[in-house]
């Protein structure tokens, strides 16, 4: 299996921070599946890695019965799943919460919150049912887990939710060697914050240019989850880029 003969399953590791964390955990010598909704994309992060350690599962987080597919074909891979970063997760169109219609809400919704918890509830069930028992969990949360962005309200509800979910993950997998941690992401450089050099809604009216962090700076943090002992827990971690506005302080 390589250097850490551990298992690791990546949601969204066709681009942005999944794919970036899929490659660091190849590197570190996981075997990792790589799941995701464009097959082709994960068939880019995985370039230059052995098949025996990289496998693509084309998967759709936000339907139960693609989700217990990924996780079957996991299971059938590589034996068991010691590590699951929930990482899959949309922004939403940006509107005015008057105007946020109920399909932008619930696809925001069903992405970031239902399918992180199809994911957990999967792994959580491999973890506490494997030998040796248990496992880690990292939930990407992002910043606005804390602070809402303006015209963010189904991206920033889902983020809250995905907190308690952390939380409740973390009580009920204690007695099962069952670690759940949390990543809160503040402008890391991906095709989602592609726009925020350019301007970006803040919580006084104007808009401004914001500052971004290189993604390997949440890799790294990601990592330093990851490889804590079962015994001990992460349980959140902020990374953002220094001089991002609007969070610490009065924005």
């Amino acid at each position: 299996m390589g250097v850490s003969g551990q298992v690791a399953v990546v949601t969204g590791a066709g681009s942005g921070i999944g794919a970036a964390v899929a490659r660091a955990l190849l590197d570190g010598g996981y075997g990792v599946v790589l799941a995701g909704r464009r097959e082709e994309r994960l068939r880019r992060t995985a370039e230059g890695f052995p098949e025996e350690r990289a496998a693509v599962v084309p998967a759709d987080v936000t339907d139960p019965a693609s989700v217990e597919a990924l996780f079957a074909a996991a299971g059938d891979r590589f034996g068991r799943v010691d590590l699951l970063v929930n990482n899959a997760g949309v922004f939403g169109t940006p509107a005015p919460v008057e105007e946020v219609g109920f399909g932008e809400w619930q696809r925001v919704l069903q992405t970031n919150l239902t399918g992180a918890f199809l994911c957990a509830q999967r792994a959580f069930a491999m973890m506490r049912a494997q030998s040796p028992q248990g496992g880690r969990i990292i939930n990407n949360g992002s910043l606005s887990a804390h602070v809402p962005r303006p015209g963010q309200v189904a991206y920033t509800a889902s983020k809250h939710a995905m907190s308690g979910l952390t939380k409740s993950l973390s009580l009920e997998g204690r007695a099962y060697r069952i670690a759940c941690g949390q990543i809160d992401v503040g402008n890391a450089a991906t095709d989602m914050t592609a726009s925020f050099g350019g301007g970006t809604p803040q919580a006084d009216g104007s808009v401004r240019a914001e500052p971004v962090m290189d993604v390997s700076a949440v890799v790294a943090g990601v990592l330093y989850m990851a490889g804590l002992p079962l015994e001990a827990n992460v349980q959140f971690m902020s990374v953002l880029a220094t001089a991002m506005p609007s969070f610490v302080g009065r924005g």
